[in-house]
């Protein structure tokens, strides 16, 4: 008598095998898996530049990037996209970087999209584990008058290269949906927080689609009947295993309550107002809870809150020409007079001295 013997898939081998190896098992705040950015070695070698000589430059070792998901501090991985986009002179690098990765390059978070039933569970599955993978961007997914919007948020010291980043994960995102959705999906258009570049046609090309420049957030647009595409040669079992892996994951998380309160205000602020109860239910937990678990952190809701607006604030006048009419609505402000004197508060000037002083800056 025989019996069958079923084995393994690579993906499940790769699944016991191969995972992120930071000390505490996941992200600490202010680090992230190289992932993407691995890519920028290849793009600089495209330029005709000695990739590690940047790398070094931006104290990194440049043996980190042979694997993806090694862990390196979001500061010096910003200061080596601002090296290089100095070097190269390609202001649209992030999306040249982003542009080469693939969905894989994502790890557990890209394997699990790949075995998600429907596209829309995979983004659901990418909003929910980013965090395990990358802890400079945050993303959210909501659906508005027919249409799906997939929206990025970056977190990076100081709003260094927050443009190139963004870019990136726009790019990513893009090619991650190709593969889901079959290398024909293009968005309906794509909104990008910087100013209107000189040479736009890079991001025609790579999108596909309309680009609308000097926006409030980097987001793919796309019919939200996408969402129920299903996902070809997705396995169910092994869609389990990576859930639960990623699971464990979260549960042994480094960041502490408040990063992780940081992150969902990341994608909440803009454009409608989050107030502590509001997050509260979010989180199935008591107001008191809430301003607890913050105490213990040696943070409150309110600065917490006020830390987040300014750094949406800074990002949107130093990277794009949005008004500062606008940047107050987005940021729950009834006129801008209010927002000026919270951004005073916060700086010690005032949003157009602060705009000023960084286009003077840039020109420099």
């Amino acid at each position: 008598m025989t019996s069958d013997i079923v084995l393994p898939s690579a993906d499940a081998i790769l699944l016991r095998t191969s995972s992120p190896q930071p000390p505490s098992k996941t992200l600490p705040p202010g680090y992230i898996h190289l992932g993407v950015s691995q890519e920028i070695v290849p793009v600089l070698r495209e330029f005709g530049h000695d990739p590690d000589l940047l790398i070094r430059a931006a104290g990194l070792d440049p043996c980190l990037f042979a694997d993806g998901t090694n862990v390196v501090p979001i500061a010096a991985l910003a200061r080596l996209y601002t090296l290089s986009v100095a070097r190269t002179r390609c202001p649209h690098l992030g999306l040249l970087v982003g542009g080469r990765a693939t969905i894989l390059s994502m790890d557990l978070v890209g394997r699990l999209m790949q075995h998600s039933e429907t596209v829309g569970a995979a983004l659901e599955g990418l909003v929910s584990n980013l965090g395990v993978h990358d802890r400079a961007v945050v993303a959210s997914l909501t659906i508005r008058d027919g249409l799906a919007l997939l929206t990025f948020a970056v977190q990076s010291p100081q709003n260094e290269s927050a443009e190139q980043i963004a870019d990136a994960a726009l790019a990513i995102a893009a090619n991650a949906l190709r593969t889901l959705c079959g290398s024909e999906w293009r968005p309906t258009e794509v909104l990008v927080p910087r100013v209107t570049p000189a040479e736009a046609e890079p991001y025609r090309r790579h999108f596909r689609a309309p680009i609308r420049f000097n926006q409030e957030s980097a987001t793919l647009v796309f019919p939200a009947g996408d969402l129920t595409r299903r996902v070809a040669g997705a396995d169910p079992l092994l869609r389990m295993m990576l859930e639960e892996r990623l699971r464990q994951l979260r549960a042994d998380a480094g960041a502490d309550f408040s990063d992780d309160i940081r992150r969902l205000l990341r994608t909440r602020l803009m454009g409608a107002r989050c107030s502590a109860e509001d997050l509260a239910d979010l989180l199935a937990m008591g107001r008191r809870t809430l301003s607890r678990r913050l105490k213990g952190s040696g943070m409150s809701y309110r600065a917490l809150a006020n830390e987040v607006r300014f750094e949406i604030a800074r990002q949107l006048l130093e990277d794009t020409e949005v008004p500062l009419g606008q940047i107050a609505a987005a940021l729950g402000y009834s006129e801008a007079s209010a927002f000026t004197r919270a951004f005073r508060r916060w700086s010690g000037q005032t949003p157009t001295a602060w705009r000023s002083h960084s286009d003077t800056q840039d020109a420099l």
